[in-house]
């Protein structure tokens, strides 16, 4: 199977980083021929002569083009074959409109995670798309990390949960870091406490299937330390603030998506 992608960025050269591990053969066009080829030598695969070329060769199509270059970018190409879409804001429907309305479409939302191999990934088919093509997109997002079929309607939910929440995961553990420093700790002491205890408490709940109030009951003892701190966290408002943060995410990719 030849699989290729058009657009090679930063996300796209970690997914194919993930896909050579599949033992399919991948084929890239980027933005020119020499910038194509630069790119093809660094991550081992071929580059083609043209965006035409490669759909011509490829047994499917990966897009990792930005969402506003769509429409100059497939203008004028002539598809044949199966598309992957990673595009924010672009729908099905609005992929089917710059294309073809008979090709078999998926749409997918990797995260930044892909670039270590463990993207959350959200994904969802048109009424084209065979069981067999479901089974080789389940192939190729589960190489770069963990995959969630669901409908494109929760697409927006599902980019600010997964896709968005990195970065404010990444400040929540920057904060504990700055309360450690505050508190006497260094800054590298704190980032990889901080860090490891992050990392342990997700596992813990992936592996016991405890619900996150069970574990927080665990930790708090009666009139201990743990419980003070929460309250704070609660008269401040934390819980308030990640949820309107994701309404907010949610509210930005829909007006994304009418747009485009």
């Amino acid at each position: 199977m030849t699989i290729g992608f058009i657009g090679v960025g930063k996300m796209a050269s970690a997914i194919i980083k993930g896909i050579q591990k599949t033992g399919h053969d991948i084929i890239i066009s980027g933005s020119s021929l020499d910038r194509s080829e630069a790119i093809a030598r660094e991550l081992g695969v071929t580059a083609a002569k043209s965006h035409q070329a490669l759909i011509d060769e490829a047994d499917i199509i990966i897009l990792g083009i930005k969402p506003q270059m769509f429409e100059k970018v497939l203008s004028g190409l002539t598809i044949t074959k199966p598309i992957l879409s990673m595009a924010a804001g672009i729908t099905l429907q609005q992929l089917a409109d710059l294309t073809d309305p008979s090709l078999a479409l998926i749409r997918i939302m990797p995260n930044m995670n892909a670039k270590i191999g463990q993207s959350t990934t959200g994904i969802c088919f048109n009424s084209q798309v065979s069981e067999a093509l479901k089974a080789l997109a389940y192939q190729i997002t589960d190489s770069f990390g963990s995959t969630f079929e669901l409908a494109e309607k929760d697409f927006d939910a599902f980019t600010a949960i997964a896709g968005s929440s990195p970065a404010y995961i990444a400040l929540f553990i920057e904060a504990l870091a700055q309360a450690g420093v505050k508190n006497g700790l260094t800054k590298a002491q704190a980032l990889e406490m901080v860090n490891q205890t992050v990392l342990a408490t997700a596992n813990n709940l992936l592996n016991t299937k405890e619900s996150p109030h069970d574990l927080i009951d665990q930790v708090c003892s009666p009139g201990g330390t743990t419980i003070a701190g929460l309250t704070d966290l609660e008269k401040t408002g934390l819980t308030h603030s990640v949820i309107s943060a994701i309404d907010t995410t949610i509210d930005k990719a829909q007006s994304m998506t009418k747009r485009g």
